[in-house]
C-alpha cells in the first residue's frame, strides 16, 4: 500500500488513541512488525501556539520513519497553519486529520466525528491542509457520521479525493456508537467502492490478525486500522506481519513473556517522562490490558495498580505465575472501551445547515491528546 511516497508494508496502520500511543508504546509495537505509527492526536491550535506539552508530545525515536502526527483542528486556517509548520519544521513525514473522535469534549465544539456534517467545512480544511503540507502526504481517519440519520462517510470520501488527500481510514461506527455494537464492514467496502482513486482503509473490531484478513476480503480495503485490539498486545503487530505474509505462526506469549513485556514498557515511559512517578502513573492504565484472560486474582491486580515505583512494578510482577500459558480466546476480543452514548454532544444549531462554513468560537482545543 502506498501513502502518497510512502511504502507501507504490511497495510496496517496503528490508530492514533489518547494517552496510549506515544513514542514508547509506538516502540514496542514497531519492534513487533511494519506498518504506519501514528502519534496521539495533536490539537492544532496548541502547535501553532507552540505549546510546550504538545510539541513534548511531538516526540519521536531515532530511526522512527516514517514519523506520522495526527492533527485535530476545526477552523481551517489554524490547521493550515499547523501543517505548515510540521512540512517547514520537517516535524513528520506523513500528517494524519482527526474527524473520528466521538468524546463530547471534542463533537461539541464541532470537531472530531462532529465536523463532516458541515461538507463544506470539511472541504476548507481539506484544502487549507494540503495546499500547506508540501510534499507530505495528508490522510483522514473518519466515522460513518453522526448517527444513522446523519451518514456523512460518503459524501467526506469524495470531498477528500477532490480536495487532493492521499488516503482515507473509515471506523464503522458512528459517533453515537462511541465503541458499541459491532462495526459496519460494509461501510468500509461501500467507501471503497465509491471512491476507488485512493486508499481506503478498514478500521473496527480487528482483535487478531485473522480479523484482518477478513475484513479485506469481504470489503476490498487496501489496508487496516488497529485500534484497541492492540492494547496490551504489542506482539499483535508481529501476527499480522506473519498473517500477510501467508504465514499461520501466531505469538502466544506466556504470562512470564507478557510480564517481561510490562517492565519493559513502564520503564519506557519513565524515560520518556523523565519522571518516574509519571511514568509508573501512566503505565497502570495498561495493566489491565496485559492481563486480560490470565488467571490473577484481584489482589495481584490491585497490588499492581498501586505499584509507586519501577522497582515495586518489578517486584509485583514476579510474583504472577510465570508458565501460566496463553489463555486463547479469553485474551482476544474487545478490550478498552465499549460503550454506546445515548447521544451525540454538539454545538447549539450544529444539524440545522450542513453547508454552513462557520466556525464555533471555542472550536479550537488548547491542549493535545484528545
Amino acid at each position: 500500500m502506498k501513502i502518497g511516497a510512502i511504502e507501507v508494508w504490511p497495510p496496517v496502520v496503528l490508530a492514533p488513541m489518547a494517552g496510549v500511543t506515544n513514542a514508547p508504546f509506538r516502540a514496542l509495537c514497531r519492534e513487533q512488525g511494519g506498518g504506519l505509527y501514528v502519534s496521539e492526536m495533536i490539537t492544532t491550535r496548541a502547535l501553532v501556539e507552540r505549546n510546550p506539552k504538545t510539541f513534548a508530545m511531538i516526540r519521536f525515536e531515532p530511526g522512527e520513519r516514517p514519523r506520522s502526527i495526527q492533527l485535530y483542528g476545526v477552523d481551517p486556517a489554524i490547521v493550515g497553519r499547523a501543517v505548515r509548520i510540521i512540512a517547514e519544521e520537517g516535524l513528520a513525514d506523513h500528517v494524519d486529520l482527526n474527524f473520528g473522535c466521538p468524546v463530547p469534549k471534542v463533537t461539541r465544539r464541532g470537531g472530531g466525528s462532529a465536523l463532516p456534517y458541515k461538507r463544506d467545512l470539511l472541504r476548507r480544511i481539506l484544502r487549507e491542509a494540503v495546499a500547506n503540507a508540501g510534499t507530505l502526504p495528508v490522510t483522514m481517519k473518519m466515522r460513518k457520521g453522526i448517527d444513522d440519520d446523519h451518514l456523512t462517510y460518503l459524501d467526506a470520501g469524495r470531498i477528500a479525493v477532490e480536495e487532493g488527500l492521499s488516503a482515507i481510514a473509515l471506523h464503522g461506527r458512528t459517533a453515537v456508537q462511541h465503541y458499541g455494537g459491532t462495526a459496519d464492514w460494509e461501510a468500509i467496502a461501500r467507501l471503497k467502492d465509491a471512491v476507488p482513486e485512493i486508499p481506503v482503509l478498514g478500521n473496527g473490531d480487528i482483535w487478531s490478525a485473522g480479523d484482518a484478513l477478513r475484513m479485506m476480503e469481504r470489503t476490498g480495503c487496501d489496508g487496516v486500522v488497529v485500534g484497541r485490539g492492540c492494547l496490551g498486545r504489542p506482539w499483535l503487530f508481529r501476527d499480522l506481519d506473519s498473517a500477510f505474509e501467508g504465514g499461520q505462526e501466531r505469538v502466544r506469549p506466556t504470562l512470564g513473556e507478557v510480564a517481561a513485556t510490562m517492565r519493559r514498557h513502564a520503564g519506557l515511559l519513565v524515560e520518556f517522562y523523565g519522571s518516574e512517578t509519571h511514568g509508573v502513573l501512566d503505565f497502570r492504565k495498561h495493566i489491565g490490558w496485559y492481563l486480560k484472560g490470565f488467571t490473577v486474582g484481584a489482589e495481584p491486580r490491585r497490588e499492581l495498580a498501586t505499584a509507586r515505583s519501577l522497582a515495586e512494578v518489578g517486584e509485583r510482577l514476579a510474583l504472577l505465575p510465570g508458565d501460566q500459558p496463553w489463555p486463547g480466546d479469553a485474551a482476544d476480543g474487545p478490550r478498552g472501551k465499549s460503550n454506546a452514548r445515548e447521544r451525540v454532544h454538539l454545538p447549539a444549531g450544529w444539524l440545522d445547515d450542513p453547508w454552513d462554513v462557520a466556525v464555533p468560537g471555542d472550536a479550537e482545543l488548547d491542549s493535545s491528546g484528545g
